[in-house]
């Protein structure tokens, strides 16, 4: 049996294709450990071999130290088309010294803007942190150390369109953005520190089954009330912006699901 089965995550030869940025992805341990790296030339990235239709995922990740600037390091689920779905967390860098802003993201049929930002109440470029989506019809919730962040709930009945019929592959690459990724694009990719590399570990994804979607009571299920502390406390204290507060951008009044959730 192997040994790390049920600790050490899934393993990336197995799991994953590495799609682009060539030698900037490297492999250690035997599988269990991988790294992106981003210089002037190129970023890197890796997609899963399978899709998923409803499911949990989890990832360890250390983002880029110093100053990453200009660096957008992305871990996310897409379909593929002009009317895709995604479910996005991307860590935008920063100077040194600065915290990283985590950007949360959701769309459905090709369409996002549902953009919730984040900082961090730790340094995410010191240790590995799990990142994790749990996806069911009924909603997504968006976890870091298993701590619910953000709730996505389905607003079909309102006429907003949710992920859930278009299975998803797992994306994450490291790329340079600093037309936009840092205070507007106004810091720009100091290229005299790189290359810039992130390291993922890990990886455990979990499928849904058909009996688990028969069980109304499961389907429903969103959080205990721990996790809805958790929760309120996160966006209390570390929610930077939520674009169902955002006035300026929707003078005509919000968009559907911020009015009922």
């Amino acid at each position: 049996m192997n040994s790390c089965m049920f600790s050490c995550g899934g393993n990336f030869i197995q799991e994953f294709d590495f799609n682009w940025g060539g030698n900037r992805v490297k492999i250690f341990n035997g599988g269990q450990i991988l790294s992106l790296s981003m210089d002037k030339f190129s970023g890197s990235g890796f997609q899963s071999k399978k899709d998923y239709l409803f499911g949990r995922i989890d990832m360890q990740l250390k983002l880029v130290t110093g100053n990453s600037a200009g660096t957008v390091t992305s871990y996310y689920l897409s379909s593929k088309g002009p009317t895709h779905d995604e479910i996005d967390f991307e860590f935008l860098g920063n100077v040194s010294g600065e915290p990283y802003i985590l950007h949360t993201n959701v769309f459905s049929q090709g369409k996002g803007d549902k953009e919730q930002q984040f900082y961090l109440w730790f340094d995410p470029t010191k240790n590995f942190h799990t990142y994790s989506i749990i996806w069911k019809p009924q909603h997504i919730i968006f976890l870091v150390d298993n701590t619910p962040i953000r709730v996505f709930k389905n607003a079909e009945s309102l006429g907003v369109p949710f992920p859930k019929n278009q299975p998803m592959k797992i994306y994450s690459s490291l790329w340079n953005a600093d037309d936009w990724a840092t205070r507007g694009g106004l810091v720009k990719t100091d290229w005299s520190k790189a290359p810039f590399t992130a390291y993922y570990r890990n990886f455990y994804a979990q499928k849904f089954n058909k009996s688990q979607f028969l069980d109304a009571k499961w389907q429903n299920q969103e959080l205990d009330a721990n996790g809805r502390r958790r929760l309120r406390w996160v966006q209390r204290n570390y929610m930077i912006y939520n674009y169902c507060t955002d006035y300026k951008r929707f003078p005509q009044g919000f968009p559907l699901e911020c009015r009922k959730f």
